[in-house]
């Protein structure tokens, strides 16, 4: 299911078109063809200490992890961000909500939602949260499995490595082209 997040206000445009890109279902030899719009995507997976940044893309469906930013109690390095944005030219943001394990909204969770409203106005982009529920439970066990210790977590952060499998999520719930 789709995680609402008070950026999700952009309508369902006519024809079947999302706002921003998205969907458009043309003609094609054969019958109509559904055509996806191939999209970039940065993702931050907030906190108040960090946030770990990634980018992946619709075409591969695969996320890499980018970087970790410092955080002041929640406040990133709003130039930063953008330094970010002009390189990698995204069409979407993506933030993981940190909801707790009944799906029900925590502190961190309202602080996710207005981080990724704080993005969408000061970027001009559209940011979707995503459920990021044991997102950075799994990258330290994929760590784990890769023989690092808890310990090195300080000196090299797991942010990044949950953003790219956050966004892998998102990736992976985004329409396909079909034949």
């Amino acid at each position: 299911p789709d995680i609402v997040c008070a950026t999700q206000r952009r309508p369902l445009g006519g024809s079947g078109t999302l706002a921003g890109g998205g969907l458009d279902a043309t003609d094609q030899p054969g019958g109509p063809r559904l055509m996806v719009k191939h999209q970039r995507a940065l993702a931050f997976d907030y906190g108040t200490r960090q946030i770990g940044v990634a980018v992946g893309q619709t075409l591969t469906g695969s996320a890499e992890p980018l970087i970790n930013l410092r955080a002041r109690d929640g406040i990133p390095d709003w130039d930063h961000i953008g330094k970010l944005i002009k390189e990698w030219k995204p069409d979407i943001l993506i933030v993981g909500l940190p909801l707790n394990m009944d799906g029900s909204e925590s502190e961190m969770s309202t602080r996710a939602s207005k981080f990724a409203r704080r993005l969408e106005g000061r970027f001009n982009l559209p940011a979707q949260c995503v459920d990021e529920r044991l997102s950075t439970f799994e990258a330290k066990q994929q760590l784990r499995d890769q023989q690092r210790t808890p310990g090195s977590y300080r000196e090299n952060p797991v942010d990044s490595l949950a953003a790219a499998l956050l966004l892998e999520t998102w990736l992976a719930s985004q329409p396909k082209e079909m034949s």
